[in-house]
């Protein structure tokens, strides 16, 4: 029996459990990130730079590093791969947690992005222990971990923040939890962290066996980041593949200019005519977008699609996602809960819709083999266009913000809204819409 059918039989649990835990640790700083950079500025500072400079420099790391660990893991195996990330990710989050200045945070998250960088790993791993016909159900468990992972993940950072504040319990106060404020919340992501990692110590399984890995003596960051843009460009130019890639580049664009702005605008008093909401009202609309994302995902995409087929949910996607998005600052207080919640769950029926839409087309028009490649280069697309998109939304925040007349802290949303009515006319009038199927008809396309 081989090592990669003996890890298949016990390993799916832990490898899903990583998963979790890497998505918990993204989902658990959303909440307090932006209170975190206004509590570590100056009166004066642009909070939307530095929120946008945190963010980038974790996507960015992600970039860059995860061809990197890919190519390490084919040397070395999958296992050691994941347990440095699961290792680096507990010191990560405890030095994120104890930053006393924006550099010190930013230091932070790019080494956390470094670490973290790993997903295409655990991806791999799913398809060394599973059968061909096997690997797309076992891949939609990292769906769920992400789905879970996102709505677990802000619901606890929003709540375990600033917990020296707490009016039933005094045993944070005068302790460094005063002067260190969201550090409860990354200890708690550094603990999981470190469980997962004794897990992946005790329960999991090397999967790739010894006579299947690389046998390249050296592992060239810079190569392997060449051999990445040349992907990108050679998959860029395909029939189909091309405007699928591109629709969501743009769709992903808009919708992480709203991770930027949207608790910038909450945030904001009331006066100036934001929500006046605090980290765990933060906290809870996001796990609310988590567990939306996760009815939609997990419920209603399969009927839907045997329904109207990948492509038209791919348009109601993106329709759906452009009208939530912008309307999101439109939400008065008057009507604060219900309108927010109700704008985003609209915005996670965009995504919900959008996403595993586009991805099963994209792996629909792939060649068999190809299809490792074709999701590769687009997980690497939606890292640069979240390096875009964060970069935009922090620049126009910073502009408009304090602005009146025609453009205010309304404008950021509007570009979300754009991008996302891009997205669709890319798909629409690019050669994707109405493509062939294969996923309603049960067969493949090569080539």
């Amino acid at each position: 029996m081989t090592e990669a059918k003996v890890a298949g039989q016990g390993s799916l649990l832990i490898i899903t459990i990583v998963v979790l835990v890497d998505m918990i640790g993204f989902g658990i700083i959303i909440p307090f990130l932006t209170f975190m950079v206004a509590h570590l500025s100056g009166p004066d500072a642009e909070i939307g730079f530095w929120v946008a400079t945190l963010m980038s420099g974790y996507a960015a790391a992600v970039f860059l590093f995860s061809s990197f660990w890919g190519s390490l893991s084919d040397k070395y195996g999958r296992r050691p791969i994941l347990m440095i990330g699961l290792l680096g990710n507990t010191g990560t989050f405890i030095l994120f947690g104890l930053s006393t200045t924006l550099w010190m945070a930013f230091i932070a998250r790019v080494l956390s992005g470094i670490f973290n960088a790993n997903i295409p790993v655990a991806r791999a791993y799913i398809s060394d222990v599973s059968k061909p016909h096997e690997v797309a159900k076992r891949q939609g468990l990292l769906g769920v971990a992400f789905g879970v992972g996102f709505t677990i993940g802000p619901a606890l950072g929003g709540w375990l923040s600033r917990p020296a504040d707490w009016n039933w319990t005094s045993i944070f106060q005068d302790t460094i939890f005063d002067s260190n404020p969201y550090l409860l919340p990354c200890i708690a992501s550094s603990l999981l962290s470190g469980i997962a990692f004794l897990l992946s110590i005790w329960w999991l399984p090397e999967s790739l066996p010894v006579e299947s890995r690389s046998k390249t003596k050296n592992t060239n960051p810079m190569r392997e980041l060449k051999r990445k843009f040349k992907d990108i460009f050679a998959l860029l130019s395909r029939p189909i593949l091309s405007p699928l890639m591109w629709s969501a580049m743009a769709f992903w664009v808009g919708f992480t200019i709203m991770h930027v702005s949207f608790i910038l605008f909450t945030m904001m008093s009331p006066q100036q005519g934001g929500l006046g909401f605090s980290e765990s009202d933060n906290g809870l609309v996001f796990g609310f977008i988590g567990l939306s994302g996760l009815l939609v995902q997990g419920v209603l995409i399969g009927p839907l699609t045997t329904r109207f087929g990948s492509s038209r949910l791919m348009a109601f996607g993106l329709v759906s996602a452009a009208i939530g998005l912008t309307l999101t600052p439109y939400v008065d207080i008057s009507f604060a809960w219900f309108g927010i919640l109700l704008v985003s769950f609209i915005i996670a029926l965009g995504n919900g819709l959008f996403t595993p839409s586009n991805m099963a087309m994209l792996s629909n028009h792939s060649g068999v083999s190809e299809k490792g490649l074709v999701m590769g280069v687009a997980e690497s697309l939606r890292s640069l266009s979240t390096l875009v998109g964060v970069l935009i939304g922090g620049l126009i925040w910073d502009l408009t913000n304090k602005e009146q007349g025609f453009f205010t802290y309304h404008t950021v949303f509007w570009l979300c809204g754009i991008f996302s009515i891009i997205g669709l006319f890319i798909h629409i009038f690019g050669g994707a819409w109405n493509a062939d199927d294969p996923a309603l008809e049960g067969v493949g396309i090569d080539g």
